[in-house]
Formats: C-alpha cells, sequence, structure tokens
C-alpha cells in the first residue's frame, strides 16, 4: 500500500504552531489574538484527528480478510482494532478514545471554556499522534 502521513505530519505541525502561539503571547488571553490562535489550535487538532483515522482506516484493511469491512466500522471501533493489531498500546487506545470524545463534544459546544479546556489536551495528542504517525507509516512502508 503507497500510502504516507505527510498530510497528518502537517496538520500536527500546524497544530504545534498555534500552541507555541498561544505560549509566546500569554499576555493575549483575553484577546482576539488568543481566539485566534486557540481556535487554530482545535480546528488543527478535529483536522489532524480525522486524518488520523482515515489513514488508521487504511492501515487496517491490511490486516482483514475483507477490507470493506472496516468501512463499516465506527471511529472508535477503528481504534480498538488499532490496538488489537498492536497498531497503538491499550493505553493509547484509552487516550485516543478520549481524544475522540473531546472532538465530538468541541464540534458541538463553542463555549469558551470547553475550548480552553480541550487546549489542557493538546500537549499530550501532539505527542501521540506523532507517535502514530510513525508507526502508520511503518505499517505502510511493509505493507509496499
Amino acid at each position: 500500500m503507497a500510502l504516507n502521513v505527510e498530510h497528518l505530519n502537517r496538520t500536527v505541525a500546524t497544530l504545534e504552531q498555534a500552541l507555541l502561539a498561544i505560549e509566546q503571547h500569554p499576555e493575549a488571553t483575553d484577546g482576539v489574538l488568543f481566539d485566534l490562535y486557540r481556535n487554530a489550535a482545535i480546528k488543527s487538532f478535529e483536522l489532524s484527528l480525522e486524518t488520523a483515522g482515515k489513514l488508521l482506516r487504511k492501515a487496517l484493511k491490511a490486516f482483514e480478510a475483507s477490507p470493506r469491512t472496516v468501512d463499516g466500522w465506527v471511529f472508535n471501533d477503528v481504534l480498538r482494532h488499532a490496538g488489537k493489531h498492536s497498531i497503538l498500546s491499550s493505553a493509547e487506545v484509552e487516550r485516543w478514545l478520549a481524544y475522540r470524545a473531546n472532538r465530538n463534544s468541541t464540534a458541538h459546544d463553542y463555549g469558551a471554556g470547553f475550548a480552553n479546556d480541550t487546549l489542557q489536551l493538546l500537549p499530550a495528542y501532539l505527542q501521540d499522534v506523532r507517535a502514530l504517525a510513525a508507526a502508520l507509516q511503518k505499517v505502510f512502508d511493509a505493507s509496499a
């Protein structure tokens, strides 16, 4: 399977830059600039999470007798199967399930408080998504 994680890495880089901008402007936590960076971070989180899910789905097709089966799975099933096939550890699966639950909430709750809570998850998420990108690239390289 000739696939790579370049787009995922790009969304991760965007997320990281948004978080760095927030750190570099601590005085702006109640201004428009903070809102801009926070919103960029949250949108990058959402995009990277969706991209990771699509890549996981493609990777898991290599493990299934019927690749169409994977298409029927919801995101949480994809995560669980990624654990089953050692793409993610069981601890990583739990964290990814929490990221997904948070993402589902960000899609329906636009309050500043909730957005700020989401910001607290993002440093750990950055580590996990980078580890996943590396694991996915290995799967794609092995099956090429």
